[in-house]
């Protein structure tokens, strides 16, 4: 027991500094926001769409846009691009809180999510998870801001066991026929004014699974539907780890307690 004392001394605080430390502990290679160059395309170019595995890629009339809400991140787009118009860059903020905010344009600054009107959440913000048919790996990143690396729990963060203990519907996975009525019962038993937020491609568009036969047409927000005597807001978050942290706290307001 001394032994495991002292080397848990020696490591000294584990907990990383957010988001002032965020960029720097990036891994090689990261892919974050894409950006996209007002370099002119290559006649009757459509590489990087043809070569979108979601169709997150359109290009009307020689402008490209990039749907945040389909892309994947592999970075086949960038990849092929002959003009290298499409980059990625180390910028883990996606979060939004209107679907069309998602949408990347040449020239359009990106619109972060600002933070609701209610103060209500800044202190406390209760997070109730369902994996609606995830594949673990969304689930898996929110899992790891409760850990003492990223401890999201310093800002008042914190994922609850019961939705009447929620103030928000965390959704992960494409919404799967089995488990909409789940999804539907949760958001339901939780009390207004109540947030929805969808984390990951698959929450918000479907990601890989659009048009499986198992998949429900409608998204985390429709699945959940607005009662007329209820406040209901959504956003949508990407699903790395930097990203779900760092949405949620624009999305609540939440400030870092001050340890005394």
């Amino acid at each position: 027991m001394l032994k495991l004392i002292a080397e848990r001394l020696s490591q000294r605080g584990a907990t990383v500094r957010f988001p002032e430390h965020a960029t720097a502990m990036l891994p090689a290679g990261y892919r974050g926001r894409p950006q996209i160059s007002d370099a002119p395309c290559a006649a009757e170019c459509a590489a990087c769409a043809d070569a979108c595995p979601t169709n997150a890629i359109v290009i009307r009339d020689g402008a490209v846009s990039l749907d945040l809400g389909c892309c994947l991140f592999c970075g086949e787009c960038a990849r092929v691009c002959p003009q290298e118009k499409i980059s990625f860059t180390n910028d883990y903020r996606m979060a939004a809180r209107r679907r069309e905010d998602l949408i990347v344009r040449a020239g359009v600054p990106y619109a972060l999510a600002a933070p609701y009107e209610d103060d209500r959440f800044r202190r406390s913000f209760r997070l109730r998870q369902v994996s609606a048919g995830g594949s673990g790996a969304e689930e898996a990143e929110i899992n790891v801001l409760q850990t003492v690396v990223f401890d999201m729990a310093r800002w008042g963060i914190q994922l609850v066991a019961s939705p009447r203990h929620g103030d928000a519907v965390v959704v992960t996975g494409p919404v799967t026929r089995a488990m909409k009525a789940a999804l539907q019962i949760t958001y339901d038993a939780m009390a207004a004014p109540k947030l929805v937020i969808a984390v990951g491609v698959s929450a918000i568009s479907g990601g890989p699974w659009q048009g499986e036969n198992e998949a429900t047409k409608e998204r985390s927000n429709e699945a959940t539907k607005e009662r007329s005597n209820e406040a209901t807001k959504g956003a949508q978050v990407g699903g790395e780890e930097r990203a779900v942290l760092g949405g949620v706290n624009r999305i609540s307001g939440a400030r870092r307690k001050r340890r005394k």
